[in-house]
């Protein structure tokens, strides 16, 4: 197959989930077809678009500009969009550069398939009957949970009516695709529901168990790891959450519990917190995750806000490390509480599944021997990037 594929940003540096789903899967698709990639050109991503020959044939890179969170231009952006019809997230990647392109492309190519790779770049296409959406969250379903959960009254208000419009938005685009294609059978069944589609599919989550699995003698000197970009709100949520309810909690029963907290772009306030605290690393940006997850006793995902799966979890399951997660942290996964991972909800509960299993050696091998089977068994990249390619076709 000749495809067109359409993201928001090329996969380089690989910092994301959904940098690492697209980027597993195109690798092993094109070894089979022809890949044409068509994204923006960000200045953070420095170097990204000349490594985008590891997943794709041909290039098409857009100069556009996405102001960072907290900066004075994603606080204008926020401020022009209160009154705006579409919600933010979508209207920051608005561009007629790449909707020139994506005409343009359409009619001097003769593609197989075009894949919209997350709603973001949907607003760009002209007309998305012909157009697989590749959805990796039900994007409305967090923000309706940032309206639940968000620290002040203002928040909320603010969250509710992103909410609202992102829900118009995703259910719009998605009855417009020709198909959809969904990260859960949880994710396609809301979708089909909530959204009236009728064309939808999914895939699974995958993990590069090669890559994960530890090498020889690891010495476990951390006791707990969390492992996310920060600053993506759901993770930050999580966190402070677990830091505030959580982490206290365990330490009556063991004070010298240690945290790392290893992703790109944390907060100050996390930053400090580590600062005034010797027993919480917060890393931002690392080259490689790997070694945080080998070198700890415990994973921990404890997010309130979610949508789409979780590749950490399969990540950490794949390094041989236990997992304890909440509900909404193992959504749309193949997992089953006290088998393969530990699930709890509430501060307590995830405090004691946590202590239980930093007590118990033999409990923590038990867990992470099963969940390793479960994921190199089942959801191998190669395996998801198959199916992936059978529902295309």
């Amino acid at each position: 197959m000749k495809i067109l594929w359409v993201k928001s940003d090329f996969l380089h540096p690989t910092t994301k989930g959904g940098h690492i789903r697209t980027l597993e899967m195109l690798k092993r698709l094109r070894r089979r077809h022809e890949i044409h990639y068509v994204a923006f050109d960000l200045e953070e991503q420095a170097g990204a678009v000349e490594r985008s020959g590891d997943y794709s044939a041909k290039a098409y890179p857009i100069p556009h500009k996405v102001p960072r969170r907290f900066t004075p231009g994603f606080w204008a952006q926020a401020a022009a969009g209160i009154f705006a019809s579409l919600p933010l997230a979508v209207s920051r990647y608005r561009s007629t550069s790449m909707r020139r392109e994506i005409t343009r492309l359409a009619g001097s190519e003769k593609f197989d398939t075009v894949v919209c790779d997350f709603l973001f770049p949907a607003i760009n296409f002209s007309d998305l009957s012909h157009v697989v959406l590749f959805q990796h969250n039900v994007e409305s379903a967090i923000w309706k949970r940032h309206a639940e959960h968000g620290p002040t009254a203002a928040h909320r208000a603010y969250f509710r009516a992103q909410y609202q419009r992102m829900r118009r938005y995703e259910t719009d685009i998605c009855r417009a695709a020709k198909k959809v294609i969904a990260v859960s059978q949880d994710d396609a069944e809301v979708m089909g529901r909530e959204y009236g589609v009728r064309e939808i599919s999914w895939v699974p989550t995958g993990v590069d168990i090669e890559f994960f699995s530890p090498p020889g003698h690891i010495q476990h000197d951390l006791d707990l790891v969390f492992v996310g970009s920060m600053d993506w709100m759901p993770n930050d949520d999580g966190v402070v959450w677990f830091l505030a309810n959580v982490l206290p909690l365990i330490r009556t029963k063991r004070p010298d519990c240690s945290l790392a907290i290893v992703g790109r772009r944390p907060s100050a306030s996390l930053r400090k917190l580590a600062k005034d605290d010797p027993r919480i690393v917060v890393t931002g940006t690392v080259t490689d995750v790997r070694p945080y997850l080998w070198r700890s006793k415990v994973s921990i995902v404890p997010l309130r806000i979610g949508g789409g799966t979780r590749l950490k979890i399969y990540e950490a399951m794949g390094a041989q490390v236990p997992v304890v997660s909440t509900t909404i942290g193992a959504e749309g996964l193949d997992v089953r509480d006290g088998e393969n991972i530990a699930l709890a909800d509430s501060p307590r509960e995830f405090a004691d599944r946590c202590l239980a299993l930093l007590d118990d050696a033999d409990a923590r091998r038990r867990l992470s021997s099963a969940a390793w089977e479960m994921v190199s068994s089942c959801y191998s990249w190669d395996v998801v990037s198959r199916k992936f390619e059978q529902l295309l076709a």
